[in-house]
This record gives structure tokens, sequence and C-alpha cells, in this order.
């Protein structure tokens, strides 16, 4: 606490203000724009970046114009002769542009003698939204969607955060998709908020049911092979086009989950995505084919996706794009890169990366997300890639994600999407900076003159990922969530009559002698989908990252790890440790108070109270219910828990809220 309370005194040292601060609601996001003080002086080209320079530049005068020879969405920003120049090839460059300008304001740099020079690493940089016709949102944890009944002043903040950090288009319903997401109503809903984000250089797509000819058409079948299915496909797509003359393509999740797909007409997945290609290719348009898919009776759901895709590797039209998740499972707190990734080498590929926490506390854990996403990266190089996809967050919740911090993962998936190369660091200081006052991440350290070091709440979100990863899945453990949701840990969940790869035990294979999945050479063999020197890395139980540890291992209790303690006793230290790092962040916020509005104060401080004892629940949990294998007592040196196994077993939660009926323990 002694520490913390210095860092505090750090921030007053550097500039943090201690006056009075208004409340607000989160809903302005990172763009908390004064308005100019006077009209802004900005000639040149007419649009939605003059607009915005006009209304929220605060400097001298500012020039907008075309020029050819630019890279598509790039730009450059000069000073020439008193005045700062943006050029662009195209609208959409010069909206980018305005607010890189403006994000230079916002954060305090100069913004005198520029010379700089941007541009997108992907031409597409989409947010899939997983919103329903009814207003749900699946693995939503900010309200009900905001596309279903839009409202034109939501759509314009949604379509300026968008534009801001580099966002060019967006999925507005969910991969499970409804056929009726193509009826007419539904496409007149679509038109609207297509009219609505046009301005801020975002193209709308659509989820579609693969089944649609037949649960919409009236059609007997839906085989991409049939002429009267393509006839149907090629109508609903010009019907498509003629509303929305820019519309981006279509997103597909097939024969995956139980979504219908080619393969019940006996056809292969490049069957069923050229099939819409090709009706897409005279608009433009573009077909994003997820990857992920698996079978029930597969004895290693990782290994799945390279089954199924390998084979078809170079059959797909150039308008395809296979959309895979970053791991071969689903979106854990930590997995290894999907194999695909280095496989296909004929094929475009996007990655999908979900912003939305379904695995990290929902919207009640403060997990910032960059270092996952990051460490993606430095595993597969971001020019193998075409595009990037981020599962949405974003709901009609006044702060729109949640959660205060949830914001900073949008943020950080769009500058992503634009730049790769960014550091995790990097993008921390750009959204504490825009979205708390005085919140610029560097300090001077009183005791050491002319050094920085980090302010105290940009390593809470830097570690955030980390601890949550010690908290509920440390070591390459895997999917031990509760069957119903993903929120709570529940590695004995494994009901009769539910397939086993929803169930727990199948990730974790606890007995007497270990702990983990065995994907070795001699286990289901997914270590040889990988690269030969990964393959042997991950091979050998010696070499293999402890963070992989029991991914690819099925590890001894006893296995001495690299810090001289066996295998058990470092998964209980990891446990703890995660508890109170979560602690720590919350005694962090608490020292935070001065220098936040009170709203926004309480309302996080709520959210990382609700974190630090649901890490007490995922240890206690976790670690009495593996101790039933290992035999092994829980260290000394380690917290131990409070409660038994059979009353930890007895939690029914709800997101937001946990209740064990016969203590009355209620969160």
């Amino acid at each position: 606490m002694k520490k913390i309370l210095i860092s505090a005194l750090f921030m007053l040292m550097a500039g943090w203000s201690v006056a009075a601060v208004h409340d607000e609601d989160g809903s302005r996001l990172w763009l908390r724009f004064d308005n100019a003080s006077t009209s802004a002086s900005v000639s040149g080209v007419k649009g939605t970046a003059m607009t915005e320079l006009q209304t929220y530049w605060q400097g001298g005068p500012v020039v907008l114009k075309k020029q050819k020879g630019m890279a598509q969405d790039g730009y450059t920003i000069t000073s020439q002769g008193g005045k700062t120049v943006i050029a662009a090839a195209n609208d959409n460059g010069l909206l980018y542009g305005a607010y890189h300008l403006l994000r230079l304001q916002q954060t305090g740099q100069s913004c005198a003698n520029l010379n700089i020079k941007e541009q997108p690493a992907y031409d597409l940089r989409i947010l899939n939204h997983w919103d329903n016709p009814n207003g749900t949102v699946e693995r939503g944890f900010a309200g009900k969607s905001i596309f279903v009944n839009p409202d034109v002043n939501r759509m314009k903040m949604y379509g300026r955060a968008n534009a801001s950090i580099g966002i060019n288009g967006t999925v507005l319903n969910n991969v499970n998709a409804s056929p009726m997401a193509l009826s007419a109503e539904q496409l007149q809903n679509a038109k609207f908020v297509a009219d609505q984000l046009r301005p801020y250089g975002i193209r709308v797509y659509l989820s579609i049911n693969f089944a649609s000819p037949i649960k919409l058409g009236g059609l007997k079948t839906a085989d991409p092979l049939n002429a009267d299915v393509v006839r149907w496909w090629k109508d609903k797509v010009n019907e498509i086009y003629r509303l929305i003359p820019d519309f981006g393509g279509f997103l597909v999740k097939a024969n995956s989950e139980g979504e219908p797909g080619p393969q019940d007409f006996g056809r292969t997945h490049a069957d069923g995505a050229n099939m819409l290609a090709d009706v897409l290719r005279p608009h433009n348009g573009i077909v994003m084919w997820r990857a992920f898919v698996y079978a029930p009776q597969s004895p290693d759901r990782a290994n799945q996706a390279s089954l199924e895709f390998m084979p078809l590797d170079g059959q797909f039209r150039d308008n395809v794009i296979i959309q895979i998740k970053n791991g071969p499972v689903d979106f854990q707190p930590r997995e290894p890169y999907s194999p695909l990734f280095t496989s296909m080498k004929k094929t475009q590929m996007m990655v999908e990366f979900q912003i939305t926490q379904e695995y990290l506390g929902a919207a009640n854990h403060l997990v910032y997300l960059a270092p996952t996403w990051k460490e993606f990266f430095s595993f597969v190089k971001p020019n193998s890639l075409r595009a990037m996809a981020g599962v949405a967050n974003i709901g009609d919740d006044v702060n729109w994600c949640g959660h205060h911090f949830a914001q900073s993962n949008w943020y950080a998936f769009g500058r992503l999407a634009w730049n790769p190369a960014l550091t995790s660091e990097q993008i921390a200081d750009e959204w504490l900076a825009q979205t708390f006052d005085n919140a610029q991440c560097t300090m001077h350290n009183a005791q050491s003159a002319g050094t920085t070091e980090h302010c105290a709440l940009k390593q809470v979100m830097l570690d955030s990922r980390e601890a949550c990863v010690s908290y509920m899945m440390p070591l390459g453990i895997h999917h031990i969530f509760a069957g119903i949701h993903h929120y709570g840990p529940e590695p004995w969940y494994a009901p009769r009559g539910v397939r086993a790869d929803w169930t727990p035990p199948y990730y974790h294979r606890a007995d007497s002698i270990g702990l983990g999945f065995d994907r070795t050479t001699a286990g289901s063999g997914n270590v040889k989908q990988y690269p030969e020197e990964l393959c042997n890395l991950y091979n050998d139980i010696n070499t293999c990252p402890e963070n992989l540890l029991a991914w690819f291992h099925h590890v001894p209790w006893d296995h001495r790890m690299k810090s001289g303690r066996i295998f058990w006793d470092e998964l209980c230290h990891k446990y703890d440790d995660g508890v109170h790092q979560a602690r720590h962040f919350l005694a962090v916020w608490d020292a935070m108070q001065p220098y936040v509005d009170q709203q926004r104060f309480n309302e996080v401080q709520h959210k990382l109270r609700i974190q630090a004892r649901d890490a007490e629940w995922w240890r206690d949990a976790c670690l009495l219910y593996f101790q039933q294998f290992s035999k092994r007592p829980i260290p000394q040196d380690v917290e131990h828990p409070v409660h038994n196994l059979d009353e930890m077993m007895k939690f029914r939660i709800h997101i937001g809220m946990y209740v064990n009926p016969e203590c009355g323990y209620t969160k």
C-alpha cells in the first residue's frame, strides 16, 4: 500500500490535478474532445474530416487535400508555411488523418514541425457484432444491440469512434445467423445503418444462414451447386446492392455447432464459399468464411480446423477470406496460435480476435487484451494476413462496453488492425491519456531524476491479462469454465448426455498421475500441425513453454518446474499469485480517487471488487477440485481456501452474481 501511495504522489508531481473533476458516464469513450473555442480554419476538401476538425481542432490553419499515388486509406500530415496539411488519396484517408491530428492534440503532443506518413496494415479492419434480431447480443455484456431500432445519434458516435481508430467495416448480426437477416424488413434496417455509417468510412456486412434458400426462399435444397440455389443467391445479392451500393459482403459460419453448411449436401467448404463469392464478385463483395469447425466425434477439437481446411488450401476464390480464430479451440485466456496460420500457404486468411470477454470475466473483470493479441503476432507474421476481425464488446449501455476499461479493448483492436507493430504500452498510453484527464502514463521518478517509469494504472492494464490467466487457468490449463455460461469455474462439469468436448474434463483430464491434454506425437498429434521447430519444442515436456505445459502435455504432479517447485506446488502458487494481483489492482484504483471523476471511480471500483472476489472463487474451486487427484497438500506459503469443495460446487452463477442457496453467499 505504501508503494501505491507513493505512486499517487508521483502522479501529483507529474501534473495530475486533484481539483474537483466533473462526473462522467463514459459515453464519450476516448473522444472526450472540447469544442473549438473559435471556428478552426480548415480549408480544402469538404466532408466529415473537415467537420470534425472545424468542431474540435484548437490549433492553427489546416488544409485538406486529395493527392494521387498514395496508399488506400493512407495519409500524410506535414507542417508547411504555418499550416498543417493533411493529404490522402480518398476521403477515408483524410478522415483518418484528421483523427490522428486530433489524437496528438488530445494527448498533449506537439503539433508543430509534423512530418507523418501512415497507411493501414490491412485493407479490411472489421468488427463482428453477434447481435440477434430480438436485440439480444450473444456473449454481449453491455446491454442490447445498437443496430435493432438504431438511434441516429448513437450511430453517429459509433461511426466516429470507429473512424478515430481506423475500423472500416462492421458485421451487423450474429454468426449464428437467422435466415431473417436477409428478409426485406431486415435489409431495410441494414440500409438505414449503412447510410448512417457511410460518412465515417464504414461499410456494412451481414452474417448469413447457409440454409436461407430453404428457410427464407422456400426451396427444397441449399446445395451450392444447384442452379436454383445459385439463382436465389444472385437475386438476393442484387436486392442487397440496390439498397446498399457499397455493401461489403457476407460472413459465414457453416457446419459448426449445428449451423447448416455445404457439407449437409455432400459439398465442401470451398464449394459453399466459392458459390457465394461468384455471386458477390460483380459487386466487388467478399466472403469471410469462418474456420471455427469441430465435430463431436473428434478425439481432439484442436485438430479439427486443420483437418477440414488443409485439404482445400488453394481451392478458394480470390474474394474469399478464411476467418480463423487466433487459437485452435475457442478464445481461451491463453492458447497457442491456430496452426492454420502457418500451414495454409495458398489461401487468404484473416484473424478473428474476441474483444468481448466471453472467457475473461465478461464485463466484470479488467483484462486489457492488447498483450494477448501481441502474443499472437509474435508467432504469426502480420503480413501473412489479409485482414483482422474482432468480435465486438459493444451494446446500448451508456458506457458502451459494460466496463469503462473494456473500452480500451475496442480501442486496442482498432489501433492494432491499423498497425500491428504498435506495442501494448503505446496503445495503453494513448487510451489512458484520452480517456482520463492528465493520464499521460509516464512520470519522473522523484528519486532518480531523468528516468521514467510506468504509472501504476498503466501497469495494472499491462499486467491484467496475465493475472487473469493465473487466477483462472495457469500453466496451459484451458476450457474449465461452467458449461452453461463461460464465466466461473466448473472443472467438475460433466452431466450425462452432454457431448464430451463441451465439458471441462475433456480438456483438463486430471487423474492420479497428473493434469493436462496430451497433444504430443504420442497423444493426439496436435503438435505435428505446427512448423517443425515448434513441434519439437512443444513435444518435449522439458522444453515446452511452461505457460502452455498442460495444453500440450499430461503433466505429472511431481514434474519439476523451472522454479524448482513440483508442478502441483507451482499450480497452487500461480492461482494464489493471480488472487493477490487482482487485489492489488483494486488497491491501485482506490489510490486514484483524487484524480478520477466520482462516477467512473465508483463504477470501476465496484467492478474491481467483483474481480478480486471472483479470483478467490476461481483459486479455491480449482485447487480444491484438483487436489482430489493430486492428493498433495496446498503449500503453507499459499493462502488456503476458506470454503469446502462441496460448497464451491453449489454456487449457481449469472453474469454479475453467483449464489450459494444454502450459505446465502451472493454477489
